[in-house]
């Protein structure tokens, strides 16, 4: 699944898929090595939406970009992005043909699963101060427990003041967590399925446990930590309502294993595929068709909402820059072609019953390859079309990328959903392709290096051809 077809007898047509790693030169490992820090960095300074958008415009604007302008006429090679909302992304390289060909899209997210705070979070009890969450995306909850999370936000006064949060990631800084059951009081626990065992409204982050001082009366550690917020922030408790204040895990990016060959981090999923998209696309010079990355919100609670790619924004994106060229956009799109970029599921030997092995990507075998998607009967699935598939078979030969082919868990059990639908819904040829990850949603996820740079050079070539 990762070589072209060789026809020798002995080889009688067969289909070969090898681990990328022993072939792999010095020269290329010491190029992947070097893109896997700079994305681990990425990683780092993006845990949430907001932050991945900022971190991205400010590699885009050293890399040229500049904020679009609808009413603008553009000349090849012309770097633009429009930020929407600060939680999603387009940005564009103009080509030698413009659109009358159609476009180039790579699409990916940058949302993944966390604890979200409820609009009234704060409370006490039993001199302790505690948080209310909401999960947000598909979590296993037992795996958020006893962990420690920092504090990630926005917060828009009345005032329109907007104060940005982020406490828990600086050396020394204070961190948070939800707490769990002892084992010596935890038998009724145990006896509950995974799915039960860890109750979504006892999902409470613990933030204080000491009183305000100098004070006498009712909630005085939930004042406490008002007080703090509020000398630190300058933000009072009904500010709360209408902040975004996300908590995810402390981890770091690190370097997974003796051979230091994986990178394991929280938020993998979709940052392992948004970061190479946008690399590709910093990297590009002038493409023959206008080359677009969008980076889109909301994509783990079904792309719902303003941010999320089931609404219009790529859509008007795309009719602004034919608009230009005096083109209609559903022209354009009609002719235009996606890379719906995003993760797959890595086989792990620790849980084979849950794959077909042979159907199923591996680490180190490149960049995963989903031809549909979906549950089950391919139930929400956006399948591919043959001839599609096959150009971006071609494709990644011709370019030395090394690839694989896979599903997403056994039939009946497995299954999933991508942004590749809605795109497919502008009436665009859509492929799933993405790095295999290990832990998928789990607060911290392992890939290959070797897959994260193969993801790299599908965009690139996708972006040049």
């Amino acid at each position: 699944m990762t070589k072209k077809v060789v026809k020798k007898e002995e080889e009688t047509y067969l289909f070969k898929r090898e681990n990328g790693l022993p072939t792999l030169s010095e020269s290329k490992e010491k190029k992947m090595n070097a893109f896997c820090e700079e994305y681990k960095a990425f990683l780092d300074h993006g845990k949430t939406e907001r932050e991945c958008v900022r971190e991205a415009i400010r590699l885009a604007e050293k890399a040229g970009f500049v904020p679009f302008e609808a009413d603008k006429k553009y000349a090849p090679g012309d770097k633009v992005y429009v930020s929407n909302r600060g939680k999603a992304l387009v940005l564009a390289v103009i080509g030698e043909e413009g659109c009358r060909n159609g476009v180039a899209i790579a699409a990916a997210h940058i949302d993944s699963p966390r604890l979200d705070l409820k609009p009234i979070p704060l409370y006490e009890s039993n001199d302790m101060a505690f948080l209310k969450t909401h999960y947000y995306g598909g979590i296993k909850k037992y795996q958020w427990t006893a962990i420690p999370l920092t504090m990630h936000g926005t917060v828009v006064c009345k005032d329109g003041r907007v104060v940005n949060l982020c406490v828990g990631e600086k050396e020394g800084d204070e961190q948070f967590c939800v707490t769990d059951l002892l084992p010596h009081l935890s038998q009724e626990q145990s006896a509950k399925t995974l799915g039960k065992a860890i109750e979504a409204e006892n999902m409470n982050i613990l933030c204080g446990s000491s009183p305000i001082s100098g004070e006498k009366g009712e909630e005085m550690y939930k004042q406490k930590v008002m007080q703090i917020l509020h000398d630190r922030y300058g933000i009072c408790e009904e500010d709360l309502m209408s902040a975004e204040i996300e908590f995810v895990p402390a981890f770091h990016a690190v370097d997974i294993g003796f051979d230091r060959s994986m990178i394991g981090s929280y938020g993998h999923d979709d940052r392992v595929c948004a970061y190479p998209a946008l690399q590709a696309l910093l990297h590009s010079k002038t493409p023959r068709r206008t080359a677009i990355v969008v980076l889109a919100d909301k994509e783990e609670i079904g792309s719902v909402g303003n941010t999320g790619l089931d609404s219009q924004f790529l859509n008007y994106f795309v009719e602004d820059l034919a608009d230009a060229e005096g083109l209609k956009a559903r022209h354009v799109l009609s002719k235009s072609q996606c890379l719906s970029a995003d993760v797959t599921a890595a086989f792990d030997p620790s849980y084979a019953s849950a794959y077909d092995v042979q159907n199923a990507c591996l680490i180190n075998r490149g960049v995963g390859v989903m031809k549909y998607t979906g549950a089950r009967g391919k139930s929400g699935s956006s399948e591919a079309s043959a001839e599609f598939t096959a150009k971006v078979r071609q494709l990644f030969d011709d370019n030395d990328v090394q690839w694989q082919m896979g599903e997403l868990g056994r039939v009946d059990l497995g299954g999933g959903g991508t942004v590749a639908l809605y795109v497919a819904g502008l009436n665009v040829d859509v492929i799933d392709i993405g790095v295999p990850v290990l832990s998928m949603h789990a607060p911290f996820e392992v890939v290959s290096k070797y897959d994260v740079y193969m993801t790299y050079k599908a965009c690139k070539a996708f972006f040049a051809d």
